[in-house]
């Protein structure tokens, strides 16, 4: 209770007042302040649609990242049966957003067929690449500059495959120049009886030294049985220095599945965790994971979207840190999400992409979920509108969606959240199943006229240099402000056939000043660097002091 007596004071106070304190009957109200969010898609020059027949009922992502050198995030956004959209950010500072289609250099038929997109740099070159999940051939795009880029698949020796691509993740294994890449595979079509009780296994691909490139992808390894999964992620759950491969799997089509916990110890087989390493059965209608240390005890939660309701998973008290034994603590906690919270409908809810982010910059983290039908299911909620749940010193979260302005009837599929015009609010973009994708800008708590500050902020860019790993994935940014500390792992996956890479926000709340430190992939920490709030800082390993990038 310290922290909310901390929250009652001072500059801060004024904000609460502001925030809106008046909830439907039933609905806890927010304490923390409710950001507004205005939708400009259109007037921004953004008009594309995700759609397409059953194969595209799923994916529906967007990659948010710089593609040209300027430090502000661009977008690519997936289409389905529609062309991939490429849209360069010309947004100016603090003002409304702005993007421009640009020609990404791929072929109308590489620019179909995709589902989800993600950002990164593998050849480290430290221009960023994209990996293209798709119905059919995955692709890996080489970024060559400019917002342009090259199909890679062949000099990498690597087999986009035939399958039905819906997730994806990246972790880089120690003394590996090139990442190790992860495809999680949805239905088996070409299985007999398919869809039902088909679904594809998921492939490890693991870097290979080669004359050419340095490193290659010429073989897969088979992670089976697959459950058709529509979101994975590599990440150290407990903390052990090894990255294992987390896969959140769709029940709708198959008997006897889970949700799966794979170890891929470094220069070993992987392996599926079982009941005897301690792992127990979870079976969801699967489609989302986002992962942070909500209370800082060192080892990540992870919030589970369904068909349903969400799951929100804190390793066990109780539990040996080599035993992965989770509990649930999405009631406690006010995340369940399992049914709208606005309109009439009190079917169950869709869950989709899962963020988590601090949206109101109030130094506490705030989860959104992207919501929406299947496609026509009678049985869950026609008018399902995205979760904003804002979170409160009390540790609890908040509904705030319809308030904070994002409650469309849209069908949400893939998303993120970045801060488009570096006015240090975070901004939202929504891929929609057969409607127009959806762009928001966050005007604190002011109007689109005349945006209002929330509190402080600070947003951090991490490099390594002249090393492989250029974007320092798997490391993990540690800011402090007086006795409270955020921590944000540095993670390539996750989400639905959504990624993002580039600066890392924090909310600061009312302080000015802040403490950076850095735990290298590697596992060495940095010394700590004392920065100003509301400014971008990049820091490159080794480096004496975090350096200033001033927006245009």
């Amino acid at each position: 209770m310290k922290h909310f007596s901390l929250l009652l004071s001072g500059v801060l106070l004024a904000g609460l007042a502001a925030a809106p304190a008046i909830a439907e009957e039933g609905r806890e109200t927010s304490l923390a302040p409710v950001p507004q969010f205005v939708e400009e898609a259109g007037a921004a020059g953004i008009y594309h649609t995700y759609d397409g027949a059953w194969e595209y009922f799923v994916g529906g992502g967007t990659a948010i990242f710089d593609c040209n050198n300027d430090r502000l995030p661009d977008l690519f956004l997936a289409g389905g049966k529609n062309p991939a959209g490429l849209y360069r950010n010309a947004s100016p500072t603090g003002g409304a957003l702005a993007f421009e289609q640009v020609d990404s250099g791929l072929t109308d038929k590489q620019l179909r067929k995709v589902l989800g997109a993600y950002p990164l740099d593998i050849n480290n070159d430290d221009v960023l690449d994209l990996v293209l999940l798709r119905l059919g051939e995955n692709l890996i795009l080489q970024g060559k500059g400019d917002c342009t880029f090259e199909v890679a698949n062949r000099a990498l020796a690597f087999d986009g495959g035939r399958e039905w691509t819906t997730a994806f993740s990246a972790t880089f294994e120690p003394e590996q120049k090139f990442p190790t890449l992860a495809f999680g595979n949805y239905v088996d079509r070409s299985a007999p009886g398919s869809p039902w009780g088909t679904c594809h296994d998921n492939f490890l691909f693991r870097p290979e030294a080669t004359a050419e490139r340095g490193a290659g992808y010429p073989e897969a390894t088979r992670l089976s049985p697959g459950y058709c999964t529509l979101s994975i992620l590599f990440t150290d759950w407990n903390r052990s220095g090894e990255a294992d491969l987390r896969i959140s799997n769709d029940r709708h089509y198959y008997r006897g599945g889970e949700e799966q916990l794979w170890a891929v110890p470094p220069g070993r087989p992987p392996r599926p965790y079982r009941k005897t390493d301690g792992w127990q059965h979870l079976k969801i209608w699967g489609m989302g994971i986002a992962s942070v240390d909500l209370d800082v005890d060192g080892y990540p939660e992870y919030a589970l979207t369904s068909m349903g309701d969400t799951k929100l998973q804190k390793l066990d008290d109780e539990s040996d840190e080599t035993v992965p034994v989770y509990q649930d603590i999405a009631f406690d906690l006010g995340v369940t999400a399992h049914r709208p919270y606005a309109g009439e409908d009190l079917k169950p809810s869709t869950g989709w992409h899962s963020e988590f982010q601090d949206v109101n910059n109030d130094g506490l983290w705030d989860l959104f979920i992207a919501k929406g039908n299947v496609e026509a299911m009678p049985d869950f909620a026609a008018y399902d509108p995205d979760n904003l749940l804002i979170g409160q010193w009390t540790g609890k979260f908040v509904e705030t969606g319809d308030q904070a302005g994002i409650a469309l009837d849209r069908r949400g599929r893939g998303a993120g959240l970045a801060d488009f015009n570096a006015d240090g609010l975070l901004d939202l973009v929504v891929v929609n199943r057969a409607a127009p994708a959806s762009l928001f800008r966050n005007v604190g708590q002011g109007t689109a006229e005349k945006p209002r500050p929330l509190g402080n902020w600070l947003a951090v860019d991490i490099r390594q240099p002249g090393e492989p790993n250029s974007r320092a994935v798997g490391a993990k940014i540690s800011v402090k402000t007086g006795n409270r500390t955020m921590v944000k792992d540095i993670q390539v996956g996750a989400g639905h056939a959504s990624g993002q890479m580039g600066f890392v926000h924090f909310g600061l709340g009312v302080a000015e000043r802040a403490n950076v430190r850095i735990k290298w992939p590697d596992g060495d920490w940095s010394h700590s660097y004392r920065v100003f709030a509301n400014g971008h800082v990049i820091i490159e390993r080794g480096a004496e002091k975090a350096r200033l990038w001033y927006p245009r």
